[in-house]
């Protein structure tokens, strides 16, 4: 749990090998499950225990507060009489910053320090500080539950002088109706349970300036040992857009326009020398380093992320593809018409320049990159401030397409990765759904035929062959490759089939229902940061676009 921003040092870091936990469960052997209550991001943990079953509800208070992190828990005894076992011991700055200054009041509320965060714990009265050598190190609670009885826990993290005390009713009702509010019903949508639970992770991984970080989580390996694990706590200009995108296909304004606003000012602010990725705050993301941890088993303990080095082209072509959405649902203000200007003239100043692409690999002239920069343009002309801007947006979006089909067409007529890499990629999926080229062009079907039989088994999919070993050898399956092909697929007619790819990714998750990057389909496992957004937001927009008639879902590819 890092405070008060999502790229803050960890108060709580045992994940990668810190210290600092907050746990609560039941004494003696208990069978543990849990989920998500609908349409919510409140979880529910439940415990059959040797002396019955008590049930845990947990949510961070919402909406949330830029210095102030509360954490709710209400543990409740459903049956029998359960012994439940609480522990807190806070450590910042991912772990060397223990506990100061720890006293009691006299209504039974703890407070201290931990670095320069301010703590508070109410409804623990009798809680027994945790001692060493050196004093306390946090507290312990133990309390016997009767038969429906129930009781609240909050904690309190603040980088500023705590306030009032809260009302644990009062802070649950906010909380919940906060949720109501917040997400769509999504009804017409495939699985509208988990298009609201996406829907519901979006809105919870996007801070109060609009920024969505790509995970909650940092380092986590994305292949044991093989040095893949990023920091994920940034804001990523394509993941956000991709998210934009999917809420305005769902009908989820305040998502779109969180997405509107935070990649307006970014564009407003740094031109055509916009990085691939910020702070929530808008800032730079800081330089990868290491913390001196053990790290995730089979990973290390990385923060920061080398995307701050890149330039990635499509980031601005998915800018357009996110204007041009929000002015189809009559959401683009001036600020915005201004910043599709801003984007189109980096494309047309910049599209020469070789880039790290959509994978953030070597430079290179992406087919992907240059391709979805002519599909945005396509679509943002019709959002355009002028006539001579949409003449000259489309323009530009003919000549990007005619240079890339010089330099990037495959022999067999598919598209190829760049004008020296022939092999496929599943970013090459992409341009045909966004209007880049209509799609029943043979380029679309030769791309498409051709990787789905180079790099995908069983209804999974993978980016792109790294060498000669096995697909599955190399990584682990791409979910938001194997929802493009979906997508991909019902852009094609192919009903059937699109909805076999949307079911075998939406059962790539673990019990919470978060996905993460990669899946490792061998052994049916989770790998990389979790919640991963992208593959929430293309879950949400497939789950949209297949329940809706082709032709509709493709007007602009027609």
């Amino acid at each position: 749990m890092c405070v008060p921003r999502w790229d803050s040092d960890a108060v709580f870091a045992t994940l990668i090998g810190g210290h600092g936990h907050y746990t609560l469960q039941p004494g003696g052997r208990f069978v543990w499950g849990g989920q998500y209550e609908n349409g919510t991001l409140i979880w529910r943990s439940r415990w059959v225990t040797e002396s019955g079953i008590v049930e845990c509800r947990e949510a961070l208070v919402f909406p949330g507060d830029a210095h102030h992190a509360v954490l709710l828990r209400r543990v409740e005894a459903v049956e029998g009489t359960p012994l439940v076992k609480a522990l807190l011991e806070p450590a910042a700055g991912f772990g060397p910053r223990r506990l100061d200054g720890l006293k009691r009041d006299a209504e039974g509320v703890w407070t201290g320090h931990a670095g320069n965060l301010r703590l508070r714990w109410s409804g623990a009265p009798s809680a027994e500080p945790l001692l060493d050598g050196h004093g306390p190190t946090g507290l312990a609670w133990d309390v016997v539950l009767q038969p429906g009885e129930h009781h609240d826990l909050i904690l309190e993290l603040s980088d500023r002088p705590l306030t009032a005390k809260l009302d644990p009713v009062r802070a649950w009702k906010a909380t919940e109706t906060a949720w109501t509010r917040q997400i769509p019903r999504l009804e017409t949508s495939l699985a509208p349970d988990d298009a609201r639970h996406a829907y519901g992770v979006l809105r919870g991984l996007t801070s109060g300036t609009g920024g969505m970080v790509g995970a909650a989580t940092t380092s986590l390996p994305e292949r044991a040992e093989e040095g893949r694990n990023y920091d994920y706590r940034y804001v990523w200009i394509r993941d956000q857009c991709y998210a934009g995108q999917a809420a305005a296909a769902a009908g989820g304004h305040p998502l779109l326009d969180d997405a509107v606003r935070f990649v307006s000012v970014r564009l407003h602010q740094d031109g055509e020398h916009l990085a691939p990725a910020y702070t929530t705050a808008g800032g730079r993301v800081p330089d990868q380093h290491t913390l001196n941890l053990p790290g995730y088993p089979g990973g290390y303990d990385r923060v920061g992320n080398w995307v701050n080095r890149q330039f990635q082209l499509d980031a601005f072509g998915e800018a357009l593809l996110l204007f041009a959405a929000a002015h189809q649902h009559g959401r683009l203000d001036t600020t915005g018409r201004q910043a599709a200007a801003i984007a189109a003239d980096a494309i047309a100043r910049r599209h020469h320049e070789p880039d790290a692409g959509i994978w953030e690999l070597e430079d290179r002239p992406w087919t992907h990159s240059r391709l979805i920069c002519a599909a945005g343009l396509r679509a943002a002309a019709q959002a355009a401030p002028s006539p001579r801007h949409a003449d000259a947006w489309a323009a530009l979006a003919d000549r990007l397409l005619a240079q890339t089909a010089a330099t990037s067409l495959h022999p067999t007529g598919r598209w190829q990765r760049s004008p020296d890499d022939p092999g496929l990629d599943a970013a090459l999926l992409m341009p045909p759904l966004r209007g880049a080229l209509p799609a029943k062009d043979p380029r679309t079907v030769r791309t498409l035929r051709a990787y789905l039989s180079d790099l995908t088994h069983n209804h999974f999919a993978y980016r792109f062959r790294h060498d000669q070993r096995p697909l599955g050898e190399a990584e682990g399956a791409f979910l938001l490759c194997g929802y493009a092909v979906a997508l991909a697929e019902h852009q094609q007619g192919h009903h059937d089939e699109a909805l076999r790819w949307f079911e075998r990714n939406r059962a790539a998750c673990g019990p919470p229902g978060l996905f993460t990057e990669e899946y490792d389909i061998g052994q049916r496992q989770l790998r990389g940061n979790l919640p991963q957004a992208f593959v929430h937001a293309l879950m949400l927009e497939t789950a949209t676009r297949l329940a809706a008639p082709i032709g509709q879902t493709n007007r602009k590819q027609a």
